[in-house]
C-alpha cells in the first residue's frame, strides 16, 4: 500500500507529526542576552543544531553542528541511550538534549556516546576524550567541569577535557549511578540522576538497583538469529529499582542522605539551588502520601519541610518543589477542590486557575502555566496560558487564544504559541513583556487546516473537539470516529492547530471525527482527574455520554460509530467494541494495555491500587479477563489489534493475551504485529502505511463502499 510522495500521510510521518525543524529546548542565559535553542535545518531533516540567538541584535548562530562534529558519520546510539530516547518519546537525531552551566556560556551534549562541550558565547565545540558511551552530560555551574554517566558510572571531566574520572562505581552489572531508573523516566517526569550543587564542588547522585526488578526478555520475531533483550520491567505489585542518594564531593568522598525509604521508596523530584538547601520529594508506593525534605550535605541528614497526603493519589508536577530567591518554598497543591500555587504558607492562586507546571521563579513573582479551572466557559475549552503570579495578584502573559508555554530568565522571556488558525507554534522573545525577535521555524506546513470545533458534550461538560471533512457541504449525517487518548496525561482537546491534523485527516475520507477528554485527562480539576481511582472503565462512559449529547447537535450517524486509540486510547478502543458493541461498530485497538498487571507500578498502582489489594480493579478494567469479555450478545464487533513488537513500555504480550482470549471466545479479529516498532512508530513506511491501513479496516467494517 502507497501513497503520492506529497501525500499528507506520508508527510506526516516525514516529518515526524511537522515537527522537524521547529525550535525546540530553550535556555535563556541571565543576563537576558542569549537564548540557546535546538532546531533542525529542515522540516524533513531530524538531526538538530545547537543555535545561539542574540537577543540585542536578533541574530543568529549555530553553536555546535552534529554533523561537522561526527565527520558525516551516522550516529550511533548505545542501548542506554535508546533507553533514554524511548523514555522521553524523542524521534529526533543529532544533539536531542544538552545543559548549560549557569552563566550558559558552556553548554554540553553526546553525540553517538561521545561527550561534546559548546562555547556559547564563541560558537565553538570541541570533543572531549572520554570513556564511553557518554549519557547525560551536565556541566558544573561555574563551567569548569562536565559530569556524565558512562557504563554505569557516574564520572567528571575537566571543561578543557582534562582530569577525567569515576565519582561513583556499580558494585554489580545490577546497579547504575547518576541515571533515572524506569519509572522514574517513564512515569514520574525525572529523567535525571544526577544534580550538581551551587558551589560545583559536589554533587546529588542517584544510586538504582534494579535486582528486585523482574526480569522480561522482549524478541525480534523477524530475527530468529538474534538473542532476546533481556530488562528489568516493575510491572504492578511487583518489585521496583532500589533508590539511594548520596552527596559525592569531586574528590570522591561520599555521604548517604537518610529518610525513610522503607516508607517513602519513590524518589520523585531533586532540587538544589543556591536560595536553600537541597530539596527531596520522596513518595510512599501507594502514593498517598509525599514528603518535601530538606538535606543537609555535610551529614546527608534530613529535615521535613511539608507533608501531603490524599485519600486517592497525589499527582506530580514540573518545576516544583523549589525554592524562591528569598528562600520560600514554592510548590503546587491540590487543596479545596483546586490545584493552586502555593509559596510558603500562602496559597497565590484559586479557582479560577488550574496549575499545571511552574516554569519560573524570581523575586517579583511566579511564572506559571494553567488552564481555565472547572468553571471555564466553553470558549475556553483546550485553552493553556502563562501567567505571572504574585502576592498582588495574577497577571496573563499569553493573550491570543491557544496553548502556551515559556522559558524566562530576568527580563527576557521565550514564549512559546500555538493557536487553531496557524500551523505549528510562533516563537516569541519578549523583553519586559513586549516582543522584540520571532525565532524562525523551518517545520513545514501541513498543508490543510482543521475544520474543527472545541465543545463541550453531555452532562458532565466534557471537553470536546468535533471535525468535518473540509468538503463536507452539511446534508447527509456521516459515520462517526471517535479518536480518544482519553485517560491520564494525555489531553487531545486543545486549542492548538497541529494537534488535530490526523483527526482531520481521517474526517477527510468521510467520517465526523470527535475527540473526547473525559474523566482522567490532564487540565480539568483534582476531582476531574482522580474521578477515574479505581475503575478505568469510566472513562468509556464519558465517551458514549460526549457521543450521544453531541449528535443532537451534529450530523452524526449513531448507527456506523468506530473507534481508534494508541496505548490507554487502544485499550479504550479495545473497552469499547468489548462491553459497548450496541454503541462501536468497530474499534483499532493501538499499543493497548489489555492486562493491567502487566503494565508497570507508579503509573498503574496510583490508579487501581495494587493487583493483590484491588483484584476487582484489574479484573474490571481488563480485556483478557472473564469480566473484560463480557457483553450483549452477538453481533461481536470488528477489532484491528496492532502492537510494535519491540515495544519495552507495552510490551507485545498485551496484543497477544488479548488475541488468545478473543480467539478461545470465538469473537473474529484482526491483528496487525509491526517488526523493528516500539511505543512510538518513527520508521516512515510504517507510520503512512498504518494510517492507510486503518481506514481501510473503518471503510470495510462500517459499510463504507467508493472513496
Amino acid at each position: 500500500m502507497t501513497t503520492e510522495p506529497d501525500s499528507f500521510p506520508r508527510r506526516h510521518a516525514r516529518t515526524q507529526r511537522f515537527t522537524l525543524g521547529a525550535p525546540r529546548s530553550f535556555t535563556v542565559a541571565p543576563d537576558g542576552s542569549r537564548v540557546v535553542f535546538l532546531r533542525s535545518g529542515s522540516g524533513t531533516d531530524r538531526a538538530n543544531s545547537l543555535w545561539v540567538l542574540d537577543t540585542e541584535e536578533g541574530g543568529e548562530r549555530v553553536a555546535a553542528d552534529p554533523r561537522a562534529l561526527l565527520g558525516g558519520a551516522s550516529e550511533d546510539l548505545s542501548r542506554e541511550e535508546r533507553a533514554r530516547r524511548e523514555r522521553s518519546r524523542e524521534g529526533g537525531a543529532g544533539i536531542v538534549g544538552y545543559a548549560t552551566d549557569t552563566a550558559v556560556e558552556l553548554a554540553s551534549f553526546a553525540l553517538s556516546g561521545r561527550l561534546f562541550a559548546a562555547e556559547l558565547r564563541a560558537g565553538t565545540a570541541r570533543e572531549l576524550p572520554t570513556p564511553g558511551p557518554v549519557i547525560d552530560p551536565r556541566p558544573s555551574p561555574d563551567g569548569r567541569h562536565v559530569a556524565y554517566v558512562a557504563q554505569g558510572a557516574l564520572r567528571v571531566v575537566g571543561a578543557e577535557g582534562e582530569g577525567d574520572r569515576a565519582l561513583a562505581e556499580p558494585e554489580s552489572e545490577n546497579v547504575s549511578y547518576g541515571l533515572a531508573e524506569f519509572i522514574a523516566a517513564e512515569e514520574m517526569g525525572r529523567s535525571r540522576g544526577f544534580w550538581w550543587a551551587p558551589e560545583s564542588d559536589r554533587l546529588l547522585v542517584a544510586r538504582a538497583d534494579d535486582t528486585p526488578v523482574a526480569r522480561w526478555w522482549i524478541s525480534d520475531p523477524a530475527h530468529p538469529e538474534r538473542e532476546p533483550q533481556r530488562v528489568a520491567y516493575p510491572a504492578a505489585g511487583t518489585g521496583n529499582a532500589d533508590v539511594r542518594l548520596f552527596v559525592i564531593g569531586l574528590d570522591g568522598a561520599r555521604t548517604e542522605v537518610a529518610w525513610d525509604r522503607a516508607r517513602y521508596p519513590y524518589l520523585a523530584r531533586v532540587h538544589w539551588s543556591a536560595a536553600g538547601a537541597p530539596l527531596l520529594l520522596v513518595q510512599a508506593r501507594d502514593q498517598r502520601s509525599q514528603l518535601i525534605l530538606a538535606v543537609d550535605p555535610e551529614s546527608g541528614a534530613t529535615r521535613l519541610v511539608h507533608a501531603d497526603e490524599d485519600r486517592t493519589w497525589l499527582d506530580l508536577f514540573a518545576g516544583v518543589p523549589c525554592w524562591s530567591p528569598s528562600g520560600q518554598l514554592v510548590r503546587i497543591a491540590d487543596e479545596g477542590g483546586v490545584r493552586l500555587l502555593a509559596v510558603g504558607d500562602r496559597p497565590l492562586t484559586g479557582a479560577q486557575l488550574h496549575v499545571r507546571a511552574v516554569l519560573d521563579v524570581s523575586d517579583d513573582d511566579v511564572l506559571l502555566s494553567a488552564s481555565a479551572g472547572e468553571e471555564a466557559t466553553e470558549a475556553e475549552t483546550g485553552q493553556v496560558h502563562v501567567y505571572r503570579v504574585n502576592e498582588l495578584g495574577v497577571e496573563r502573559v499569553s493573550q491570543e487564544p491557544g496553548v502556551h508555554s515559556a522559558v524566562r530568565a530576568g527580563d527576557v522571556t521565550v514564549l512559546v504559541s500555538a493557536t487553531l488558525d496557524r500551523p505549528g507554534a510562533r516563537v516569541q522573545v519578549l523583553r519586559d513583556g513586549k516582543p522584540t525577535v520571532v525565532v524562525p521555524s523551518y517545520a513545514e506546513d501541513p498543508g490543510m487546516s482543521p475544520r474543527v470545533t472545541l465543545t463541550e458534550g453531555g452532562a458532565r461538560r466534557i471537553p470536546c473537539a468535533v471535525l468535518m471533512p473540509r468538503d463536507y457541504a452539511g446534508d447527509t449525517p456521516l459515520p462517526v470516529l471517535m479518536d480518544p487518548y482519553g485517560g491520564p496525561h494525555g489531553q487531545r482537546v486543545l486549542a492548538a492547530h497541529n494537534p488535530h491534523l490526523t483527526s482531520q485527516w481521517f474526517a477527510d475520507q468521510g467520517f465526523a471525527v470527535v475527540v473526547a477528554d473525559g474523566r482522567g485527562t490532564p487540565g480539568r480539576s483534582p476531582a476531574w482527574e482522580k474521578g477515574i481511582h479505581h475503575d478505568f472503565t469510566l472513562t468509556l462512559d464519558d465517551q458514549v455520554e460526549a457521543l450521544e449529547d453531541l449528535a443532537k447537535r451534529y450530523p452524526l450517524d449513531l448507527s456506523r460509530v468506530a473507534i481508534r486509540g494508541w496505548s490507554f486510547g487502544g485499550w479504550l478502543a479495545g473497552l469499547a467494541v468489548l462491553r459497548r458493541p450496541d454503541v462501536f461498530r468497530a474499534g483499532i485497538a493501538g499499543a493497548p494495555v489489555t492486562d493491567w498487571r502487566l503494565y508497570d507500578t507508579h503509573y498503574t498502582e496510583r490508579y487501581l491500587g495494587t493487583p493483590a489489594e484491588q483484584p476487582d480493579a484489574y479484573a474490571r478494567s481488563s480485556l483478557v479477563t472473564a469480566d473484560g469479555l463480557t457483553s450483549p450478545a452477538e453481533p461481536h464487533r470488528p477489532l484491528m489489534i496492532v502492537h510494535g513488537l519491540a515495544d519495552d513500555n507495552v510490551v507485545v504480550a498485551h496484543a497477544l493475551r488479548l488475541s488468545s482470549a478473543l480467539l478461545a471466545a470465538g469473537r473474529p479479529h484482526e491483528v496487525l504485529p509491526l517488526s523493528g516498532v516500539t511505543h512510538i512508530t518513527p520508521q516512515e513506511q510504517v507510520a503512512e502505511n498504518l494510517l492507510l491501513l486503518q481506514v481501510d479496516f473503518l471503510k470495510r467494517s462500517l459499510g463504507i463502499t467508493g472513496d
